[in-house]
């Protein structure tokens, strides 16, 4: 869901503004010198302002722990909601909970029910699945079950209904932008919905040859999120193409919700390219299929020409 990802280029920025507008000539961040946050934040931060001094204790301090980190602050009376039995780390915005540390750096072990934060556990979820209807005007939803939403509260509210019925876990072993390895653990209910409906409404509304190379622009899209470059020359230029690809991306997707599990059950929109007088096997069938043999001797004629060479 690139929750963390996306929040800390915003982070970065509201540091800079502060700092220019306090005249102060440095920031200082509280990320540890193995993850993914202190490139994020630092790469952000020299984009905006080249000339800004960067500090981060716990690379300089000798606070190679967590453990010493959370002895460290109840040794200064620095509130922290950690404790050494439940050493997890939380970041938690509107798009999503990332989750790390403790038992959770064992890749081998099941996530502690206490490592959640905002979804239940799928077979704790309610017995009977939970029906929505989400409505996209050029790709941004508007809005939920009938009833129109500013978007930060339709967020809120998925967060609220994905949770309820176990939906958004994501448990996985990822590429850190300093070249490890680590297990990260996710909660994205509103994530992992809204996705799920974009994505089908796009199959009903993309030609053929822009939903298969989307997903191309979407992973390189994504990387750059990932590693920091949000600010980069490329991750703007896509957005170009994101943005052509959205004009027609209204519609409706219907959705059940039910123990963990996210299923379209309807999808319909006024752009569709689904024309069921050509998709239906019934009679009323206006595709013709005497057509087809000569579109098939054609798309095949390059395999044919190569068989051909081959029995030679």
């Amino acid at each position: 869901p690139l929750a963390t990802a996306l929040g800390r280029p915003l982070i970065a920025k509201g540091l800079v503004e502060l700092a220019e507008k306090e005249r102060a000539q440095a920031i200082a961040h509280g990320c540890s010198g193995k993850g993914n946050d202190q490139v994020r934040f630092e790469v952000t931060a020299r984009a905006l302002n080249p000339e800004i001094i960067i500090l981060a204790p716990l690379r300089e301090w000798e606070l190679n722990s967590r453990e010493e980190e959370i002895r460290y602050a109840r040794a200064h009376s620095i509130p922290v909601e950690v404790s050494e039995e439940s050493p997890y780390s939380f970041d938690r915005n509107l798009w999503g909970v990332s989750i790390e540390c403790g038992i959770l750096e064992d890749a081998w072990q099941e996530p502690p029910a206490g490592a959640f934060q905002i979804t239940r556990p799928p077979q704790k979820a309610p017995d009977e699945p939970t029906h929505l209807e989400i409505e996209l005007e050029e790709g941004v939803p508007s809005k939920l079950n009938g009833k129109t939403y500013p978007l930060v509260n339709l967020i809120e509210e998925l967060n609220r209904i994905g949770g309820v019925n176990g939906i958004g876990r994501i448990d996985m072993v990822e590429n850190r932008v300093v070249g490890i390895k680590s297990r990260e653990i996710y909660e994205a209910p509103a994530a992992v919905i809204l996705h799920c409906a974009h994505r089908e409404l796009e199959k009903l509304i993309l030609d053929r040859e822009t939903l298969h190379f989307k997903p191309i622009i979407a992973q390189k899209y994504s990387e750059l999120v990932y590693n920091g470059l949000w600010y980069s020359p490329l991750r703007i230029a896509l957005d170009s193409f994101i943005y052509q690809t959205q004009k027609m991306m209204s519609g409706q997707v219907k959705l059940k919700l039910h123990k963990g599990n996210c299923q379209v059950v309807g999808r319909r929109s006024p752009y569709s390219l689904y024309d069921r007088d050509l998709a239906t096997y019934g009679k009323e069938s206006i595709f013709n299929q005497k057509a087809a043999p000569g579109f098939i001797h054609i798309w095949g004629l390059p395999l044919k020409t190569m068989g051909k060479i081959r029995k030679k």
